[in-house]
């Protein structure tokens, strides 16, 4: 068989590497090193706070508790959202609260996420999933099942953090913070999601850092090499919800050389290459805590069937002990 030269076809895989090569250069300009953490830094309970009754914390209920809890027959509505990847509304329960309603694939996983930083010391805010709901005004009537987030009057977000640069890198509890979505496999790291809530209407004001739309987690980061580029085609890094991914995918190891070797594929490489050994183990440990019965109440309270809540379950146990079976582990515990 004659192989014939196709110049049209050499043509299109040169622009295609030369595409590549620019996208590359253009993104690299927006990689940023991870700094020295300065020497006096805000309070760390504003990014974590020791969660002392870990053991018996609720994560049905959540940080809301039964107090917020939504459940009006109907919400009124305030406007459509239309940003992120999922869609959704501002409304108005019965009340007078008002709520961030989103819908899709992601609803569920943030959740559970959500519940289960916030049992380990990290700040979020109450969030609860609503199956059976309907909508007066606009696009009345009854509504698919979503994510409802409380905007509580004395809880006001005034900025964005980035995870490259904040009052809290080379901390613990920050390692612990990336550690715990590596191990939830929560891929979307963009800074948008991260906010700083002012808390507090009257009397002494604080902050808290929390790292809130956590629906791209629960599946497999899976994003080829050459498109681990910050911002470069973020859809792609991994998969949402997805059980079957999810139980596919490894945590991490220590190699020969005694560098740590996670198994993810997608596009913050230059912030998870800077943890440690410490870091996983610290964060595995805080994890390890949780009962059983707890995680499961985390994936209830987000509407997942039994079956998947074991399945689950049985995965993030596993990945808990990889992270507690790291040479060392012993002389923290």
């Amino acid at each position: 068989m004659t192989l014939r030269y196709n110049h049209n076809d050499h043509a299109l895989r040169a622009l295609l590497v030369a595409g590549v090569i620019l996208a590359a250069g253009s993104c690299a300009q927006a990689l940023r090193q991870v700094p020295v953490a300065p020497a006096a830094g805000p309070p760390i309970n504003q990014l974590w706070i020791a969660p002392v009754d870990l053991s018996s914390r609720d994560l049905y209920l959540g940080p809301g508790g039964k107090a917020l809890v939504p459940d009006s027959a109907s919400y009124t509505f305030l406007k459509r959202d239309t940003s992120g990847a999922s869609g959704g509304y501002d409304v108005r329960d019965t009340e007078g609260r008002e709520w961030k309603v989103k819908f899709g694939i992601e609803a569920q996983p943030e959740i559970v996420v959500s519940r289960l930083l916030w049992a380990i010391g990290f700040h979020q805010p109450p969030v609860y999933y609503v199956e059976r709901w309907t909508l007066t005004g606009e696009d009345a009537g009854v509504q698919p099942a979503g994510r409802f987030r409380a905007e509580l009057p004395d809880q006001k977000v005034t900025s964005e953090w980035s995870w490259f640069e904040n009052p809290f890198v080379g901390t613990r509890p920050f390692g612990g913070l990336v550690v715990a979505n590596l191990l939830l496999n929560n891929w979307d790291w963009k800074t948008s999601n991260n906010k700083v809530y002012q808390v507090g209407e009257s009397g002494p004001v604080r902050r808290m850092y929390v790292v809130r739309d956590l629906g791209a987690s629960l599946g497999k980061t899976s994003q080829p090499a050459l498109l681990r580029l910050p911002g470069f085609i973020r859809s792609m890094q991994g998969t949402k919800n997805d059980l079957e991914g999810f139980e596919s995918q490894k945590f991490v190891r220590m190699d020969k050389s005694g560098k740590l070797d996670f198994d993810y594929a997608a596009n913050y490489g230059d912030l998870v290459k800077h943890l440690t050994a410490e870091d996983v183990r610290w964060t595995c440990q805080l994890f390890s805590r949780l009962s059983d019965t707890q995680i499961s109440d985390a994936f209830r309270a987000a509407g997942y069937p039994t079956a998947q809540t074991q399945r689950y379950v049985r995965k993030i146990r596993e990945k808990i002990a990889e992270g507690l079976a790291l040479p060392g582990a012993s002389a923290l515990r």
